[in-house]
């Protein structure tokens, strides 16, 4: 970890993020502690060009409106376009139909780096049948290792990490999160 965050330290890459207003403030304030800088940008008519500028590209759907899914999936597009790494957090996803649609969309379109999310906004996003708080896991989304199957089945779909890698990651997820009684 301390080598990566002196990689970022020397690098300090602008990064561009479309994020909800309840988390904009964290997100810049985190990315100036890692030493990146960044850029909070929305508006259509300029996330192309803000993207073009920047090393990487959050989307947060946090507070999701149709002005800004566009300009997500075009920020997204020319970010995969000068192979910058694009992060997806699909917040709520399976909370409404516009939610999960808006999240599911680009992922036919681009090519993410990473997709963060709590169990039952991956499980949605896989296409499994997934019950969700709003933005929090639902309980009948418990990690299971049955679910951690569906999550690494889902990581591989959209990766090209190889195989022996997910069979640790797998290994490391069923030790954090699936309790087992003796």
């Amino acid at each position: 970890m301390k080598e990566f965050l002196e990689n970022v330290r020397k690098k300090y890459p602008l990064v561009h993020n479309i994020t909800n207003y309840v988390t904009a403030n964290d997100c810049a304030n985190i990315l100036l502690a890692c030493g990146a800088s960044p850029i909070i940008a929305d508006e259509i008519d300029e996330v192309e060009d803000i993207a073009s500028i920047c090393s990487a590209l959050n989307i947060n759907i946090g507070t999701l409106n149709k002005r800004t899914i566009e300009s997500m999936i075009r920020a997204g597009k020319k970010a995969e376009q000068l192979n910058h790494p694009v992060i997806l957090d699909p917040v709520g996803a399976g909370a409404s139909d516009l939610r999960t649609v808006t999240a599911r969309r680009p992922m036919d379109q681009i090519h993410f780096a990473v997709i963060r999310g709590n169990i039952s906004e991956i499980r949605t996003l896989s296409g499994s049948s997934a019950a969700t708080q709003g933005v929090d896991a639902d309980v009948a989304d418990k990690v299971t290792e049955d679910k951690i199957d569906e999550a690494v089945s889902f990581a591989r779909k959209f990766s090209a990490i190889e195989s022996p890698r997910f069979q640790r990651f797998r290994a490391f997820l069923i030790r954090k999160y699936c309790y087992r009684t003796v």
